[in-house]
């Protein structure tokens, strides 16, 4: 049985980096306005900066489409690594509170004149973190069970949401850009706002890529795993700051994007692995492709319109959360 896997793992990350070549190039082609080919290599390898086509490519779809490679690898690791921690696989940041926490913090950040640079990345992280340990330290102190830690996470969703909303209704400037962000929306995706979460991003996915092993002793139980030699608490701790890194990037560029981490990381276990050094790396090039496609899909089904790509995630993304659920019986089982 490994023999096979290990044989199906190459099509498997050839099928993957087809998936992200193909959403870079709809991602750069595609849109309101046309872009051909020609125009694309003009700009990309002659600096070309001077045409509408140029301008277009340079600064609105190259960002764009950067945001949601980023974005969506940050999300989707993010979720694997949090359902690894907590021993659930219906654990996402979207569903436990740690986008709405990262959120909230991104609200606040708003209402003070911070909209982006350093400091928006690193109160985003504070706030998935701060969410991401409430969330692992009740469930570990009151015994919860798979689904009520599912439970949890939608509570505090609807308390950090109705903060939110607060500082809205306070700050009236904050409101002009709420809607797109609740939803989850690569409009305003600028390399101002880009370069500081990318950082982050790119260094956390390096890290913790280095510490696959150690997340696949974290998840065969907390007595095996000291049995092994890990200080469990300390290795928790460590998994859970570089999820709240990834989401809360992720969260201060795109919003409040949904069920990334959840989707992602189960097809990726269905079809390929479970391993973490598989697992992780597969669950960002699936990620970051799938998230770009859909982007592509939000601007172009209703061009010269657009929807936030937040709502084609919804629609593909609820049906499967509630098709696991059912399957799954509420988390209890092993997925």
């Amino acid at each position: 049985m490994k023999h096979l896997r290990k044989n199906k793992l190459g099509p498997i990350y050839a099928a993957a980096i087809a998936l992200l070549l193909l959403s870079i190039l709809l991602g750069l082609f595609l849109g309101a306005t046309e872009v051909g080919f020609a125009d694309v290599l003009k700009a990309l390898f002659h600096g070309d900066t001077d045409s509408p086509q140029a301008k277009i490519l340079w600064f609105v779809r190259l960002p764009r489409v950067a945001a949601g490679l980023l974005c969506g690898a940050a999300l989707a690791v993010s979720g694997a690594v949090i359902q690894g921690v907590l021993a659930n696989r219906l654990a996402s940041p979207s569903i436990i509170g740690v986008n709405a926490g990262a959120g909230l913090a991104v609200t606040l950040c708003a209402a003070f004149g911070i909209v982006g640079g350093w400091r928006l990345s690193l109160f985003a992280f504070l706030g998935a973190f701060l969410t991401v340990m409430l969330v692992s330290l009740g469930a570990k102190k009151w015994g919860a069970s798979r689904g009520t830690v599912i439970l949890m996470g939608v509570a505090l969703n609807a308390l950090l949401g109705a903060v939110s909303d607060t500082v809205t209704t306070f700050v009236p400037d904050v409101s002009i850009l709420s809607s797109a962000f609740k939803v989850g929306d690569f409009a305003s995706a600028t390399y101002v706002k880009l370069i500081p979460a990318a950082v982050v991003i790119l260094v956390s996915l390096l890290f913790l890529n280095t510490l696959s092993n150690a997340l696949d002793v974290l998840t065969l139980g907390e007595e095996n795993a000291k049995g092994l030699g890990m200080n469990t608490e300390l290795t928790r701790v460590l998994f859970l700051i570089f999820a709240a890194l990834l989401a809360g990037a992720a969260v201060s560029v795109a919003g409040l994007l949904s069920f990334v981490g959840l989707l992602v990381p189960h097809a990726v276990r269905r079809v390929a692995t479970t391993q973490s050094r598989h697992l992780l790396p597969l669950c960002a090039l699936v990620g970051a492709g799938f998230v770009t496609l859909c982007d592509t899909l939000a601007r172009i089904i209703f061009a010269p319109y657009e929807l936030p790509v937040g709502i084609i995630m919804a629609f593909l993304g609820a049906p499967f959360f509630l098709f696991i659920l059912i399957k799954g019986k509420g988390g209890h089982s092993r997925a």
